[in-house]
This record gives C-alpha cells, sequence and structure tokens, in this order.
C-alpha cells in the first residue's frame, strides 16, 4: 500500500488551517492532525514517547506503539471525536477518508502545521520552526558494506580506549624495539590473511599499538547477528605478555567473560584461570585471542561460563536455567545493538548500517520467535535451523523483549530496513 504523503494542510487538496484534511482529526491547539503510517514517521525518537494533546478543555494522552493499542478514551465532544470502542479505522471508514489503513502496521497521530510536520502533540505556536525529519538513507548503504574490508588500516585512532594510554595507566610505547615492530607488523600480515568471516580489524598507521576488532555474533547463540567491539592494545612487553584487550560495553555486562567495565576476561589473556595452553604464551597471536573471544566468550551456552557451573552441563536443571540465562543474554544482545547504532567506533559507521540493514529483518524475525516461546539462539537467517523445542518464555522476559522490540524496528525503519510486517494490528482504540 502506498504510504500517504506527509504534507502540510495548505497544500493539501480541499484543507486550510480551520479544515482539516479528509480522514483526519482536528484539535483545538493543532492546525491538523493527520494519521500516518510509521514509515512516514521513521527516526521520528518522540514517536515513542506519551504526549499529551487538548480538546474541549480535556487533556487526553496520546501514546506511541508500545502503549496505544487498544486505548480507549471517550472524548464527550468537539470536532473530530469519535464514540468509545470505535476503532481508528472505522472512525476514518464512517468519515470516508481515503487513506487505506493497512492491517499489521502502525499509526500515529501527528500534527500538520504551516511548516511542515511537527512531532505528535506539540503546538506550531510552541514550536514554530522545529519538526523532526526522516532518516536520510545512503542508496549506497549496501554497496559500501559489501565493499567493507576486513582488515584496513587508517589513520584517527582518538576514540580508541587506549589513544592516551597514560590516562589508562599502561605502559607507553615510545621507542619501540624492531623485534616489537617486526612482530607487530607479522600480526598485521596474519590478521589480514587469514581472519574468518565474522571479524573485521582496523589497525593505525601512526599507532601501531593500537587495534580494533569487531566481531558478528555467531548463529545459534543468544548473540547471533549482534556486533561486538574491542579495542587493542599491544604493551612494550609484548608478545612476552599478552595484548590488552577492553570490550565496548556501553555499560552491560553481557556475560560472565564481559564485564560493564570494558575487561574481558579470558585464560589466554591472563584475566581468566587456566592451566598450560589455556594461558598466554609468546607464540600466541592476536588472531588466536580474536578467535577464543568468537568461540568461548561468544557461545550457544553462556551459563556455564560462570565459575563452578561448567560442571552442571547437561543436567536437567542446569539446562533449564542455561535456557533462561540465554533469554537475559539476548536482551543485553539486543540493548548492545541499539548502543552501537547510537554510539558507532570511528571506522565502522557504514559497517555498522550495513550490517543491520542487511540482518535487521532477520533479526526482528527472531525477536518475534522467541517471544511466541522459540528458544533463542533457535533462529538463523530468520528460519528455525535448530530444532530446539518451544519451551515457551516468561512473561518479564517477552514484555522486556516487546519494547525492545519496537525500539530496535524504529532503528531500522530508520535506516531503510522493510518493517512493514512486524508492525502491530491497526484496531487501534484511543
Amino acid at each position: 500500500m502506498p504510504s500517504p504523503s506527509p504534507v502540510p494542510p495548505s497544500t493539501a487538496e480541499g484543507s486550510s488551517k480551520n479544515s482539516p484534511t479528509k480522514g483526519s482529526l482536528s484539535l483545538g491547539d493543532l492546525d491538523a492532525v493527520e494519521v500516518l503510517p510509521a514509515s512516514a514517521t521513521a527516526g521520528w525518537s518522540s514517536a515513542r514517547q506519551k504526549r499529551k494533546w487538548s480538546q474541549s478543555g480535556s487533556t487526553k494522552d496520546v501514546a506511541g506503539p508500545s502503549s496505544i493499542a487498544l486505548k480507549n478514551v471517550d472524548p464527550s465532544d468537539g470536532v473530530g471525536a469519535f464514540p468509545k470502542a470505535m476503532s481508528l479505522a472505522d472512525y476514518l471508514e464512517l468519515e470516508g477518508s481515503d487513506i487505506n489503513l493497512n492491517i499489521n502496521t502502525y499509526y500515529y497521530l501527528v500534527a500538520l502545521g504551516e511548516g511542515g510536520i511537527v512531532v505528535e502533540g506539540q503546538t506550531s505556536a510552541e514550536k514554530p520552526h522545529q519538526h523532526k525529519q526522516m532518516k536520510h538513507v545512503d542508496p549506497k548503504i549496501d554497496e559500501k558494506y559489501v565493499e567493507f574490508k576486513q582488515f584496513d588500516i587508517v589513520g584517527d585512532h582518538s576514540d580508541h580506549f587506549y589513544s592516551n594510554p597514560r590516562e589508562r595507566k599502561v605502559q607507553v610505547v615510545n621507542e619501540p624495539g624492531k623485534d616489537w615492530v617486526k612482530r607487530i607488523q607479522h600480526e598485521w600480515k596474519v590478521l589480514e590473511k587469514d581472519l574468518p568471516d565474522n571479524i573485521f580489524v582496523r589497525v593505525y598507521e601512526d599507532r601501531l599499538e593500537l587495534l580494533r576488532a569487531v566481531i558478528i555474533g555467531p548463529s545459534g547463540t543468544p548473540y547471533h547477528d549482534g556486533l561486538f567491539f574491542f579495542d587493542v592494545y599491544f604493551p612494550p612487553q609484548y608478545p612476552r605478555n599478552p595484548p590488552l584487550v577492553i570490550y565496548h560495553s556501553g555499560g552491560l555486562q553481557l556475560n560472565p567473560n564481559l564485564y560493564a567495565c570494558g575487561k574481558v576476561c579470558l585464560s589466554l589473556l591472563n584475566t581468566w584461570p587456566g592451566d598450560g595452553c589455556e594461558k598466554w604464551n609468546p607464540s600466541n597471536s592476536t588472531l588466536q585471542v580474536l578467535v577464543s573471544i568468537q568461540a568461548l566468550v561468544l557461545n550457544a551456552k553462556p551459563y556455564f561460563n560462570e565459575p563452578g557451573f561448567e560442571s552442571y552441563a547437561n543436567t536437567p536443571r542446569a539446562e533449564k536455567k542455561s535456557i533462561a540465562y540465554n533469554q537475559e543474554t539476548f536482551l543485553l544482545s539486543c540493548k548492545t545493538m541499539l548502543y552501537s547504532l547510537h554510539n558507532p567506533p570511528k571506522h565502522f559507521d557504514d559497517f555498522i548500517i550495513g550490517h543491520f540493514h542487511k540482518y535487521g529483518h532477520s533479526i526482528l524475525i527472531g525477536c518475534n520467535a522467541y517471544m511466541d516461546g522459540a528458544q533463542v539462539g533457535s533462529i538463523i537467517g530468520g528460519v528455525k535451523a535448530i530444532d530446539k523445542g518451544n519451551k515457551g518464555c516468561s512473561t518479564k522476559f517477552k514484555g522486556s523483549l516487546k519494547k525492545l522490540f519496537e525500539e530496535l524496528m524504529m532503528e531500522f525503519i530508520g535506516i531503510g530496513v522493510d518493517c512493514h510486517e512486524f508492525m502491530i494490528d491497526t484496531t487501534l482504540k484511543l
């Protein structure tokens, strides 16, 4: 269904400031209120917030997508008031609206003024020139994603965690020896040649001691399709000592190995208990560290990474706890997706947008399936590829995921992901 064009009343046929467009609701302190689909309001952060508007001297709430569905009010009078329990679709049909409401699509009430579109509930008198625009979607988004190199040398390191090592209280690499430089250059060659498909790396032309990597969450795990960033620092004692690795946590402790402070607990980094070959030795490499994080930290059952829990693997009680743990981990992974979209590390902007443009649809399919009871990690590429059974989910998990689902959907719409099939039923009741 083609979306109705969001135009001001002054340019709409048969409309004026005091004569709202066909199928719209007139409110006393607004020029007009039009019904628009979510696709026409993509990127409006305030579209998810509760707003108030005044009608006939009374104040009513206009709620966002998390609470607008099936909500009743009973305006006693006023132009545009419609009876209690009458759906918005029924009202527009009664008024002869030429807006064809589509099922499974969100609709918002938004104010239209002389200056263009204004966020719902905001009067043109209060904010005469401010109106939220739709995000610009780069037409070359997919092309840039495909062309994004797995390994590349870049310049600006200003947002790297160890850009100023003194602030981080680590030893500065002042005058590196030939052996140190030679080893780093060797690391670069290994990374450029042998990186697995789901790991991308950037190194810095004038700061050999710095490296940044992103790992795509593996399929079949609660991290699937997520992006996990790490900043690496090679101290002067490298490779006698392991590199220092910090995780871009966004203030969230993702699992027992990735702390909210950014600490990465891994035997290979000497930050987690281990014996023999599990510990760091000079023959190890940065590639091994990254692959270990991918395989051992971002694994299918992080519950058993908790200290002392590994011995309970494959027992009924522990496996049940592991399923619940994966649900919580997936919620954190979704929050990490939002954090990456809002705070893209330098040199990865195009990659992040391209990644979620490509995988956003599959991520939302997974969210829907998990809310319906599918086991977290059972959805691969939008298809239930792993038969783990339908174990159901708690009300708390479902409610938390529903909120994150809506936030992710709004972000994905803003970067051009087709999300129409995920919109809720539009039998909205005000």
